[in-house]
């Protein structure tokens, strides 16, 4: 695959990642779509997997994770929400 083929790939994926971040409660948009803008872009691939894991549940079990009712099993799920749960906005 050429290099402009793989930007593509790559802008083609980030605006995937973008849009999973809208949720429609507004509290998860805002701290969601900081963490993406912010944080997403210099983040590792394993820690990008893991925001992208953490954008295919559901608002329910992401809110219960940010207000500390549940915990997340996977590590690396709950170190972004818990930079999630640390972002001021």
């Amino acid at each position: 695959m050429g290099s402009m083929a793989k930007a593509q790939q790559k802008e083609v994926f980030l605006a995937q990642v973008r849009w999973r971040c809208r949720r429609g409660l507004r509290e998860l948009d805002v701290l969601l779509m900081h963490y993406f803008d912010h944080n997403f872009g210099k983040s590792s691939p394993e820690r990008q997997m893991a925001f992208v894991a953490l954008l295919e549940m559901q608002d329910p079990v992401i809110l219960s994770y940010l207000t500390g009712n549940t915990q997340p099993k996977d590590p690396a799920i709950a170190d972004i929400i818990q930079q999630l749960a640390q972002t001021h906005v």
